[in-house]
């Protein structure tokens, strides 16, 4: 098999046209081809007017050897790699223990999928709901103001990238090919088959809460057990003579024990009880940086007109997105984050008496407006105090926000026009706010740190130059956007466990491993793997 690569075709082409393109870059007859499929697809938008597709194609020929030998020194010709997963190890049948996992978001979901698969039959903890009754929860608190602090956007069956547009893409460096394999799981999950070959996949929320259903009856069928309702509050750790910490269980609300000596720790990044516990039981972490901001708000035509000219509302090309980044002059960088085209802007609070907003999209992307974060960069210097001084620093101004929506759970907002000329928006302009359970016309000024509001208010110029609109007046800003990522970090060695506390492997975005459904779901692979390696080590 070889992996043709750069093969760019326009966008009107024809099916036939991407197995003549492979015919012709190998220079071989169209009868020595015996087959041809995508392996991935992009497209190239750097000219709107000639905007086009560029494949990476699967081919299969006749006399490979030769074809080989004779384009040696093409580098759009290789032979294709091995992808497929193949299982390190698996379980005893001595296995006393099983193994624990602590959160159903992407990271516990496939390190729990992976122990299943190797037959270690891991118990499954989730402090909130199954997914489609938590789902309920968080339509109640968007409608009605009503949050349940165990059930809404960050906790719950499938993590906090159940309500996000559900991107499977990422920049993490992936030798082994894991991420191969999480896309292929969630095909089995019922995802569309498209996410196997477009350069950047997407899911949306509601394919993604049955997908989450599916790959929870298979690690059932294979032996894993699911406890929801189920909140970790404690670590038993077991301290030696010499000093050696070993993990030995959990304990949850209800009282209950639970005896373990490997424990995956997958909670997300919004388990800020959970860091407390490990703070208080002296497993080692340490602040991280992390980035807050506001969500904007455009019109997704806007959007769409800026990257593609002409060729917006191509069904190839689908909802127009963009990445955009700024170094302001007061040495902040600002960057768009989590940019959902077609999308809406959700309540994403876990706790009471805060506001925080995230984005979310359906598949089709086909709502009114594209929204993304415009976040600034905050190092450990800016909330000097310990490893948790992070997450006050997030309470701070989500309270903040809270109270100047009104103390009602409707979030801040601001024209983009208002905002840039330093005076409180009165009213909306062309562009509604999608948020959910409404917004409040305010200053947003007190919902930031200035450093943060004069970079913002910087960027969105420089912006308005990279994409015509960005800056325009009737643009929308809501605030706050707090859970880019983990304010901590839960540091792990090369074994991928606690570097004080054997048997805890922190894993995911919570543990300030991942950022994003598809390296956190990696991510669990790695770790489920260590586990097993842990385990079958010690097993005589």
């Amino acid at each position: 098999m070889l992996r043709l690569t750069e093969i760019k075709l326009p966008l009107d082409h024809s099916n036939e046209a991407i197995a003549e393109a492979a015919i012709a870059l190998l220079s071989i007859a169209p009868h020595d081809l015996i087959s041809c499929t995508v392996f991935r697809r992009a497209h190239d938008a750097r000219r709107k007017s000639s905007i086009t597709l560029t494949y990476s194609l699967n081919v299969e020929v006749k006399n490979e050897a030769a074809v080989r030998k004779r384009l040696s020194g093409n580098m759009h010709v290789r032979i294709a790699p091995e992808m497929d997963y193949h299982f390190m190890a698996h379980a005893p049948a001595t296995l006393c223990k099983r193994p624990l996992v602590i959160g159903t978001g992407p990271c516990g979901l496939f390190a729990a999928l992976l122990l299943a698969q190797m037959g270690f039959r891991p118990i499954i903890f989730e402090r909130g709901k199954m997914v489609r009754e938590r789902t309920k929860d968080t339509w109640r608190f968007w409608r009605q103001s009503v949050l349940d602090p165990e059930s809404n956007v960050q906790y719950g069956e499938g993590g906090a990238g159940t309500f996000s547009d559900g991107k499977l893409y990422s920049q993490i460096k992936d030798p082994d090919h894991l991420g191969r394999k999480v896309l292929s799981e969630f095909v089995k999950a019922q995802a569309p088959g498209e996410i196997l070959t477009e350069a950047h996949p997407h899911i949306g929320t509601l394919r993604l809460v049955k997908m989450v259903e599916n790959i929870r009856r298979t690690i059932e069928s294979l032996g894993g057990e699911y406890r929801f309702k189920s909140r970790v509050v404690d670590l038993d750790i077991e301290t030696a003579s010499d000093g050696t910490r070993q993990i030995r269980g959990v304990m949850l609300g209800s009282g209950e024990h639970i005896a373990a000596d490997h424990v995956v720790l997958a909670v997300g990044h919004s388990a800020r009880d959970t860091f407390q516990v490990l703070h208080d039981r002296e497993v080692y972490i340490e602040a991280k940086p992390f980035s807050i901001g506001l969500r904007i708000e455009h019109p997704q035509s806007l959007i769409d007109a800026a990257r593609f000219g002409s060729n917006a509302g191509n069904p190839l090309l689908g909802a127009a997105d963009y990445k955009l980044v700024h170094h302001a002059a007061n040495g902040r960088d600002v960057y768009s984050f989590c940019m959902c085209p077609g999308g809406t802007v959700v309540a994403a609070a876990s706790e009471q008496g805060h506001v925080v907003t995230n984005g979310m999209s359906q598949y089709s992307r086909a709502e009114r407006n594209a929204n993304a974060a415009i976040v600034v960069g905050i190092r450990p210097s800016d909330y000097p105090g310990g490893p948790l001084a992070g997450i006050a620093f997030q309470r701070r101004w989500e309270s903040a926000a809270f109270a100047a929506g009104g103390c009602t759970y409707a979030a801040p907002a601001q024209r983009v026009g208002d905002f840039l000329a330093r005076v409180p928006s009165i009213s909306m302009g062309s562009v509604i706010p999608s948020y959910q359970p409404g917004v409040t016309t305010t200053d947003l000024s007190f919902c930031l740190p200035n450093y943060a509001i004069i970079a913002i208010r910087e960027a969105l110029t420089v912006f308005g130059r990279q994409i015509p609109g960005f800056d325009s007046p009737d643009a929308v800003l809501t605030g706050v956007e707090t859970r880019t990522s983990c304010p901590i970090r839960v540091k792990r060695d090369e074994t991928f466990q606690s570097v004080n506390t054997k048997g805890l492997f922190p894993a995911g975005e919570g543990a300030g491993y991942a950022g994003g459904i598809l390296s956190a779901g990696v991510d669990g692979i790695k770790v489920a793997e260590a586990v097993a390696r842990s385990i079958t080590m010690k097993m005589p």
